[in-house]
């Protein structure tokens, strides 16, 4: 926690701010907490005072290995911590867990409101725990930082990592004891100026290194340390491809967790990335016989291999140096083998080089070679490789993998010159292998020259397509790798479990009933099957989600820039969903997909929700997102090419869809993420979102930019909110509330038109004194109803709740009512059923029977979404019009995210009317 920042937020409060925040007493007054649910309701304290909170494995069980520790996120009521509450854990045994916990978000009375926990795979792992209130116990070894000008050395207490401030590596040695396991830790990469694909005889590739900038300790125990480590490739005066690289080590463990994101910042005409990879050197002292390869295939499978193997041969040496070496121990003195074996070592190749590629979701290929200038050896194949691999000998080794493997093809993990004193291993995030990366835009314009043409265009593809925009300069990718530094050659079952580790990193996770108590993420509520009314749309809402997790592989939704998102939209002509279509292809959060598939995991609590939501996340802030260049901060609306949409847009860079991962795992990337949207506003001074059919003159200025009142100022107060609960920036505070309390001071609120402007430096928006009426639809499907749930309830403003439940009731009125609110009929309105939750917010806050019946028949009706009627199944599709065979359900992603927030949040508002 930054206590300078915390002093200003609280002298900002005190100053002038606080009868905003006037939400309860404060537990510093010695009052008693009133801890209050997220329409105001005082709810059951679910801590009991102070009491504990179950924990359980997000997947169930207990896991058999972690990736060095794991980090999660637990929220707490208004009212019930103060800042500096430490935290004791215990195991369902009875035994108290060494943990380290800081808070991550806060109350507007200062009371923690989500904090944070660590501990280390080193700790005894059982199947549940319970957090409390307490003093937590200490570690046997506590984590210890060492930090000089020229580098920082994490010591777990089993091993040490080295990083270098300067230079080439970012890791320059890893011991255990005094034995260096792996050494020069770098970044890799290689370009070619032209793709592979357009025909070229032979391209020649330019490899680059990385080169640190900046090295960072945002962590330092006792139980968890952190080191992000910053900087770019480079190949002499050229530097591109900036990376920003953390290292997670935590006490007790031999594991390292590593989270690389790196910006592409090339031209995509003439820069294709042929190879990505995080390459270690590792020193090789022992015999070659004892020398081992180990590769996790599918299931529990493992290769197994050494580089001078001793069985098979027309000899045999003996059993028990067969065994040892099959083993992965120290083979017996050659000297006792059979000596027609022994005399003859010299005849037996050494395997050197080994590599598994994983080119698509659905094929991985090991192969191996004795060393370079000799012809590649088929060793096995499978369909998909959980991304581990480990070169060492029975004094030790590195094991080195990458979680979503498979996923996020082409991969590769290779290993090279294991005959030598120093092999080498490099996790490939592309893979050499694979075709050159080309992100060059799909068409050549089509002639659409003109802002005239493109929206014709547009009426027929649904793409928004500008020359120039269609550029993939300043997206990024995210991801996550495991290095383990062990004191042996690992048995086959210790190497499973390691695998599983690295494709599914155990969470510790709270549940539904208790997150739902905490009063966080607004009006949502844990499944509820008491009635046939509930049951019925809690079965459709299962359903959606379990089709769409199984169209994600039905339709190998998969590949590096691709996997975690969803297609828009489906062609049951072609059975196909549109992925070639324009602006029904990708998704890209069109329609809050991620809230839709985040609120469902907080609902269920289940694990595959968990993990969808996740790979989204990762996908859409990194990929969907534009992190350098002259789109900074906007994202892209939906189409064939992630970044190929002229529409760049704060509803897509969306914080609101980040704050759930960060505040559930303590993702740092991510929050990085949501704080670079701090000042995205910025962007209406230079690019004009309205340019193709504005009729005037764009001349922004920043105190009357023309920033809407819904969807636009629901996405960056969605920033403004998480920046003003992680503590951070009070001007994010400040123009938050601004923001909302100067809407609601419009005539006609959130519903008024004429000439509203937005001043950049507070966040105020100012407009015409008469009734007039302008009402968009899409603020309801990209945030705005979850972000004012939640602020009504931290603000506690008369005005601003009386003008929005004015809205909320009014989109879906009739007419006359509208008219005798706002002056003006609002027309014929989209996304009535998506609305049907705002007419419920409103019928509970009102506490209107007769206004919440009329939200179930906006809701069952299902205008622009699903009606009552429609059966949800999905029906089996096998023949000559498809490549594989299918299944196909009667809806798209599209309707899909509507459909689902709008039951979540009916369910949790006027269930109790049906």
């Amino acid at each position: 926690m930054d206590i300078s920042r915390r002093t200003l937020l609280q002298s900002t409060v005190a100053a002038g701010v606080a009868a905003a925040f006037a939400t309860g007493s404060p537990a510093a007054a010695g009052a008693a907490p009133v801890v209050r649910g997220a329409f105001g309701q005082p709810v059951a304290q679910a801590l009991t005072g102070h009491g504990p909170i179950p924990l359980r494995w997000l997947e169930g069980g207990t896991p058999a290995q972690l990736v060095a520790g794991t980090t999660w996120g637990v929220p707490w009521p208004r009212g019930a911590l103060s800042p500096d509450q430490a935290f004791a854990l215990v195991s369902q045994t009875g035994e108290s867990v060494p943990v380290q916990s800081w808070p991550t978000g806060w109350w507007p009375d200062g009371s923690v409101k989500w904090t944070a926990h660590a501990v280390s795979g080193a700790s005894g792992r059982a199947s549940g725990y319970t957090l409390q209130p307490g003093t937590p116990a200490a570690p046997a070894s506590a984590i210890s930082v060492d930090e000089n000008p020229g580098r920082v050395i994490v010591d777990t207490g089993v091993v040490r990592v080295e990083f270098p401030k300067k230079g080439p590596n970012l890791i320059s040695a890893i011991r255990r004891g005094d034995t260096v396991i792996a050494q020069d830790g770098r970044l890799v990469a290689s370009r070619q100026d032209s793709p592979d694909t357009d025909g070229a005889e032979k391209i020649a590739r330019e490899w680059f290194k990385s080169e640190v900038s900046e090295v960072k300790v945002e962590q330092s125990g006792p139980v968890r340390a952190v080191v992000r480590v910053t900087g770019s490739h480079r190949k002499g005066n050229r530097s591109w491809l900036p990376f920003d690289v953390r290292f997670y080590l935590y006490a007790g463990s031999d594991g390292v967790r590593v989270v690389h994101s790196f910006v592409f910042d090339g031209d995509e005409n003439a820069d294709f990335i042929t190879g990505l990879g995080f390459r270690f050197s590792v020193p090789l002292a022992a015999q070659l016989h004892d020398r081992h390869i180990r590769f996790a295939g599918e299931g529990a499978g493992v290769l197994g291999e050494a580089v001078r193997g001793i069985t098979g041969l027309r000899r045999d040496p003996g059993a028990a140096a067969r065994d040892a070496q099959i083993a992965g121990t120290w083979t017996p003195d050659p000297a006792t083998w059979d000596q027609r074996v022994t005399s003859r070592l010299q005849w037996i190749p050494a395997w050197g080089d080994y590599s598994l590629s994983q080119l698509t979701a659905h094929g991985f290929e090991i192969r191996k070679r004795t060393s370079a200038g000799h012809s590649w050896i088929r060793v096995d194949s499978g369909k998909r490789a959980r991304g581990l691999a480990y070169v060492g000998s029975p004094a030790g080794g590195l094991a080195f993998g990458m979680r979503n493997f498979w996923q996020l093809h082409p991969t590769e993990l290779e290993i090279s010159g294991a005959g030598t004193d120093l092999a080498t291993a490099t996790t490939w995030m592309w893979s050499p292998k694979a075709d050159a990366m080309d992100l060059r835009f799909y068409h050549d314009g089509m002639g659409q020259d003109t802002y005239p043409e493109q929206l014709d265009a547009l009426e027929i593809t649904y793409e928004d397509y500008e020359p120039g925009f269609g550029s993939p300069y300043g997206t990024a990718r995210t991801s996550e790798l495991s290095f383990w530094a062990l004191g042996a050659t690992p048995t086959a079952a210790d190497f499973t479990a390691l695998a599983d580790a690295n494709a599914t990193p155990p969470l510790l996770v709270s549940s539904p009933e208790h997150n739902h108590s905490a009063g966080v993420f607004g009006a949502w509520a844990p499944v509820d099957r008491s009635n046939l009314a509930k049951i019925a749309v809690e079965d459709k809402l299962a359903f959606m989600h379990q089709h769409y997790v199984q169209q994600v592989d039905q339709r190998s939704w998969y590949g590096f820039w691709d996997y975690g998102d969803v297609i828009h939209e489906y062609d049951r002509d072609r059975h196909v969903w549109r992925y070639d279509i324009g602006g029904y292809a990708w998704d890209n959060s069109e329609l809050s997909t991620d809230m839709w598939l985040w609120y469902h995991y907080l609902r269920t609590g289940d694990a595959t929700a968990f993990r969808f939501a996740e790979a989204m996340t990762r996908h859409t802030g990194e990929v969907d997102v534009y992190h350098l260049g002259k789109y900074r901060d906007l994202g892209t609306r939906h189409g064939i090419m992630h970044w190929g949409d002229s529409a760049k847009q704060q509803r897509i860079s969306n914080a609101g869809y980040r704050r759930f991962y960060y505040f559930l795992t303590a993702d740092e990337r991510v929050g990085d993420l949501m704080r670079d949207l701090v000042d995205a506003d910025k962007t209406f001074m230079v690019l004009d979102p309205t340019r193709k059919i504005r009729t005037d003159v764009y001349d922004p200025q920043p105190d009357a930019l023309a920033v809407g009142t819904t969807t636009d100022w629901g996405a960056l107060a969605l920033a403004w909110l998480a920046e003003w609960e992680r503590n951070g920036d009070p001007v994010a505070q400040t123009k938050l509330i601004n923001g909302a309390k100067t809407i609601a001071a419009l005539p006609n609120g959130w519903a008024q038109g004429g000439s509203i402007r937005y001043d950049l430096a507070d966040g105020t928006f100012t407009g015409p004194s008469e009734q007039s009426v302008s009402v968009g639809s899409l603020g309801s499907v990209f945030g705005l109803i979850e972000l004012m749930t939640e602020l009504i309830e931290l603000i506690d403003d008369p005005e601003v709740t009386e003008q929005w439940v004015t809205f909320c009731r009014l989109y879906n009125g009739t007419s006359a009512e509208q008219r005798e609110a706002t002056g003006a009929s609002w027309g014929s309105q989209n996304l009535r059923q998506a609305y049907s939750r705002a007419t419920a917010y409103a019928a509970h806050q009102l506490g209107d029977v007769t206004l919440a019946q009329r939200a179930w028949r906006e809701f069952r009706t299902g205008h622009a979404g699903y009606p009552e009627s429609l059966a949800f199944t999905a029906t089996h599709i096998d023949g000559p019009a498809v490549l594989n065979p299918v299944d196909e359900a009667p809806f798209s992603t599209n309707a899909s995210a509507q459909y689902g927030l709008a039951a979540i949040q009916n369910l949790a508002l006027v269930g109790d009317h049906i």
